[in-house]
């Protein structure tokens, strides 16, 4: 049987060893993941963390997929960047960090940009004499020197039928692992659409690119309407093959608003089933 584990970020992970999973199938990951654990594809959707992956290297060894990857050849880097901006302005940008770059080598042949043009981000600053906001504009330029014969792609590259939907990035996690691997399985471990507390959910919270420790939980409504798109999507009408979903909660008890299931997908998802983690940790002997 051809099996995917879809990991997310969720706290209700997090005593769970995903090194024991790799026997038993594919790893699909999210985001910062990277910084704990390879998994066998990683995807990223927001341009902070998916230049934060490709910076540290891991994008040259291991398959990822980001949202609006784009590269462009290396000698339309003046064009896109400076814009027309000024040799003044461009040092200005330079000397206030509006730049987050990794290393330029004389091999390089492309390269991916987001963020605002130097012209835009100079307008900023010079706005913010006070410098109070200085920390929203630094880094306003993201920019990855591509390294040739790399693992980065566009996740339009793999959704080329659908394109991207625009999906947080678990839901567009799981569409990438079921078209690319054509799964009979699905589990879904550590996707909690709730927190336990009236703190956020995550297991990366307070660290670069993420929400502070002290931040409200993050509203579930898209998560829950995205996720349902993926399992009609895949329940064998309109797709090929149909694939079984299994969610992975703490318990079953469905008294709290992480093991409750939503009611957006009660009687309306026939391809979704929910597993403890006692029971998950059984059928595959993890300790």
């Amino acid at each position: 049987m051809k099996r995917v584990f879809c990991i997310g970020n969720g706290e209700s992970r997090q005593s769970l060893d995903l090194i024991q999973l790799r026997p038993h199938g594919i790893i699909y990951g999210c985001n910062a993941l990277y910084r704990d654990f390879t998994p066998d594809v990683l995807t990223a959707v927001d341009m902070g963390i998916s230049h934060e992956i490709y910076h540290s290297g891991y994008a040259y060894n291991n398959q990822c997929y980001f949202r609006n990857w784009s590269k462009v050849p290396a000698e339309l880097y003046d064009n896109m960047v400076k814009a027309g901006a000024s040799d003044d302005d461009y040092e200005l940008a330079k000397q206030e960090d509006v730049f987050l770059t990794n290393e330029k080598t004389p091999e390089t042949s492309q390269f991916v940009m987001h963020g605002s043009t130097v012209s835009g981000a100079v307008t900023i600053l010079k706005r913010d004499k006070s410098k109070q906001r200085k920390h929203i504009q630094q880094k306003a330029i993201k920019i990855s020197w591509i390294k040739d014969n790399d693992k980065s792609n566009c996740i339009n590259d793999i959704l080329h039928e659908t394109k991207d939907h625009g999906w947080a990035c678990g839901p567009t996690s799981a569409y990438i692992a079921c078209t690319r691997e054509e799964p009979e399985e699905v589990y879904m471990i550590g996707h909690d659409l709730n927190s336990q507390t009236n703190l956020v959910n995550n297991m990366y919270k307070g660290t670069p690119h993420y929400v502070t420790d002290k931040s409200l939980p993050t509203p579930s409504v898209n998560w829950v309407v995205q996720w349902k798109q993926v399992f009609w999507d895949y329940n064998g009408k309109n797709k090929n093959h149909r694939v079984k979903f299994i969610k992975v909660n703490p318990d079953l008890r469905n008294t709290d608003p992480v093991n409750a299931p939503p009611l957006e997908w009660d009687g309306t998802v026939t391809n979704l089933e929910y597993m403890n983690m006692k029971d998950f940790r059984k059928k595959f002997n993890i300790k």
